[in-house]
Parts: C-alpha cells; structure tokens; sequence
C-alpha cells in the first residue's frame, strides 16, 4: 500500500504529507489525515499517464495488435458493464513483465466480497429478486465472455497475446471487473467538439482508497497543469478536516443493490435505498382489493385511463413497469399517478391536472381525499405483500447476525434487513398520512 504512495511521488505526483494509509473501525483500510487539514488544501494529485484508462491503449504507445485484439473484446461487453472493458486492460497490464502500473496493480486485494463471488447459499439469502437478477446476469455475462476470450486468443503468436500467455478464466474476469467496478471513478477524458466531455472510466492510485460517504469531505477535481496543459486529476478538501479524520468521498446517490453489487458494502438507513416492484394490474386489484377499495380496475382500465398510462410509460408499445417506492420519492411519481388516475371515475377531474402535479406526493389529494386514501392504502397493502416475500422476519434476521457468520452471510442478511427496513419505513410514512387525510375527511363530513 504505502509503495502506491512513493510510486505516485515518484511519477510526478503529490500526496500530502498528513495523508495516510489506515485501519479505521468505521470505514476499514482507507487514507486517514494525521493533521488538521483546512478547506481547499489539496490532498492528493495524479499526472495524466498516472491513471489507468481503456483509453491509454491509444495514447500509452502500446502494441497495435495486441491493443486491437482487447478493443475486440471490449466491442462485445454491453455498456451496463463498462467494468470489463477496463478490467481487460488491468488484466493485460497485470501480465505484463515490468508494467508501468505494477506497483499500483500489486497493491490491489485478490479477492473482492461482492455478490458475483457469495457461495450459492448466500446468494439465495439475499432474498431479493430485482438483485439475485442482476447477480445472476453478470455470472452468465462472465462464463459466456470467458468462452468469447478463449475463441479471441486460441490461434494467437505467442508475441500477439494480450495477456502474456496466462490463461483467462471467468474468475480472473470477474476479479478484474470487480476492480474496476469498486474503484474506478468516471471522469472526462479529451474534450469532443462543441466543448463536450467524454466520459472515460479511470482507476486513480491511491485516491481510490478513498471511502465513501453521503457527507465527504473531500472531492474529485480535474484541473491542467500550467506548464504543459496535461490534465490533472486531484483530491481536494472540501471541509475542514479534523485529525484523525478519515478520507471520504461521495460515491454517488446509489441504492443498496449497486453499492453491493460493486463496492461489496451495505449502507444502514441509505436515504436513497428503494424496492423494485413490477406495475401489474392483476397484482394492484389485489392489493386495492385488499385495502378495502371496491372493484377496482388495475386489469382493465379505461380507454381514457389508459391513455394516461401509456404516457406514463406503464401500458401501450415497449412499457417500462418497473416501478419503485422508498428513496428520495417515497413512491415513485409514475406509480402514484397510476393509482391515482385508475382509482378515479371522473374523467374531466383528472384531466384538469398535468401529470407532472398527479405525480407528486407533496401535492395533497389533487383528486379528492377518497381517492388519496385509495391510493395510499393500496400502496400499503402492495407493502404487506412486498413484506411476504422474504422468507424471513427483520428479528430473525437480527438474531442470525449475533449467533455470528461468514462476511459473505453477514453481507446477505444486512443487505436484506435494510431492504424490508425500507419497506416498513413506507408503510409508516403512508399510515401517518392516511391518518391525516381521513381526519380531515371527519372534519369535512361532519362540519
């Protein structure tokens, strides 16, 4: 680790003196300050030959056929999982006798606790379908590329293998992907015309040490340098830095699925954590059913419902139905506006409002207080069958965490207590609101 620090000095970059490698029991291995650090000091600063990029192909002087053959690969990875494409240049330069990146490259983990690697036990306790999905999307796209590598590298010279001879397997695939996925930050490479940036995923030595946190106190800056107008990537204070402080940036706005998926952690009480559900009309007459509504019509609405719901994307050609609740919505402003429209009989009512107003939940009962309390309950009772499909209850959860388990098992189950937590937290805020509106609905009827 500390050799990362002295090659980055050694290549023309600059790391603060009181920037330094460290155990912390909140955020584990990550770059801690040993001193006060003001506002605006800059931390850590990378020269442009320093980050490891796809892009560096071109620009590092490398071997055209060699390059050409990893370009091929990365032709054959869909965008979702741009990981890979940097992962095959790690892997290449990890091969490679005397590589300019090797002393960040050595310091890198060899393995990544990250779903793609769970045993098939935990896997299946994590208990959510939208992420054993995605899961099991990437170990398919890994096995199936592994085949797609082997048939890209079988008639190779020896002198024209990208990787050095080594064989390429689906677990060193997945090793690479994963290392660029927990620590490669999306920054812009050369400017395009009409001042445009591309977008180019970079592995940054030593700032990717860097852990996360929705309150950092530092962020990423590019800048140029004077002299020779070559970018600069660097790690700025953004606060005051106490010592003692550890080094975190904002690794994004993420649900709990991503920054597991990617990153190998859980965040507790993420404010941006939501659940996946499908819109279906059979499932939400249930659901309303349920609630106490009367004959709802989720599976046949209206010529002039649906027409609303085409807009909204949930019926009509190519819909898109997956829907969310919790995050920073609450309910997801296409969902609530369905409910809203199909629970309705007035057509002239609902078409006085835009979409944009039957969308939001800071706008009370825009189709009357009968119809908001129809929607809202019927959200709840989606949340009670949400609830039912995970076999196990938040306690149970909680108890299996004290008996003590592996860090795979541990993972699965506080990846799934926070999302039933966000679940119930749904419920709750909606119960309170149902509680207002139909106090106020009393106060109407009786006065």
């Amino acid at each position: 680790m500390a050799a990362s620090k002295m090659w980055v000095r050694r290549e023309g970059g600059f790391v603060h003196e009181a920037v330094k490698i460290a155990q912390d029991s909140s955020f584990g291995l990550g770059l801690v300050v040993s001193e006060e650090i003001p506002k605006g000091s800059e931390l850590i600063v990378l020269p442009e030959h320093v980050p490891l990029r796809f892009g560096s192909l071109e620009s590092e002087g490398g071997d055209g056929e060699l390059d050409s053959v990893l370009v091929n690969l990365a032709r054959h990875v869909p965008e979702e999982l741009w990981a890979m494409k940097l992962g095959l240049k790690l892997l290449q330069e990890r091969a490679k006798t005397g590589s300019f990146w090797w002393p960040y490259i050595s310091s890198l983990p060899e393995t990544f606790n990250i779903p793609i690697f769970f045993p098939g036990e935990d896997i299946k306790n994590l208990q959510y379908a939208p992420l054993l999905y995605q899961v099991n999307k990437r170990c398919r796209f890994l096995l199936d590329f592994e085949q797609e590598v082997k048939r890209a590298l079988e008639n190779l010279k020896p002198n024209d293998h990208p990787f050095g001879g080594q064989a390429v397997d689906a677990s060193s695939l997945g090793w690479a992907m994963s290392a660029v996925s927990s620590r490669a930050f999306r920054l812009y490479g050369k400017k395009l015309s009409g001042e445009i940036n591309n977008d180019v995923p970079m592995m940054l030595p030593l700032i990717d040490m860097c852990n996360h946190s929705f309150k950092p106190n530092a962020i990423i800056l590019q800048d140029q340098d004077d002299r020779d107008m070559k970018m600069l990537v660097k790690v700025v204070a953004e606060t005051g830095i106490k010592q003692n402080d550890c080094l975190v940036l904002n690794y994004g706005c993420l649900n709990n699925d991503l920054f597991l998926l990617d990153y190998g952690f859980v965040i507790p009480s993420n404010p941006y954590d939501c659940i996946e559900l499908k819109y279906d009309g059979a499932l939400l007459d249930a659901a309303s059913m349920a609630a106490g509504v009367s004959a709802p019509n989720f599976s046949a609405p209206s010529p002039w419902q649906k027409e609303i719901l085409c807009q909204l994307k949930l019926d009509g050609d190519a819909p898109h139905l997956k829907v969310c609740l919790g995050g920073s919505e609450l309910v997801e402003g296409r969902l609530l506006a369905a409910l809203r429209v199909v629970l309705a009989s007035d057509m002239e009512t609902v078409q006085k409002h835009d979409l944009d107003k039957l969308k939001s939940i800071s706008v009370e009962a825009p189709l009357g207080i009968a119809n908001e309390l129809a929607a809202f309950r019927t959200i709840i009772a989606l949340c009670v069958i949400a609830l039912g499909h995970f076999p196990t209850k938040i306690m149970e959860d909680e108890s299996l965490l004290q008996k003590g388990v592996s860090d795979s098992t541990q993972l699965a189950i506080q990846f799934r207590i926070e999302k039933k937590s966000v679940i119930i937290d749904v419920m709750r805020d909606l119960t309170r609101r149902v509680k207002l509106l139909a106090s106020k609905e009393t106060a109407t009827a009786q006065g």
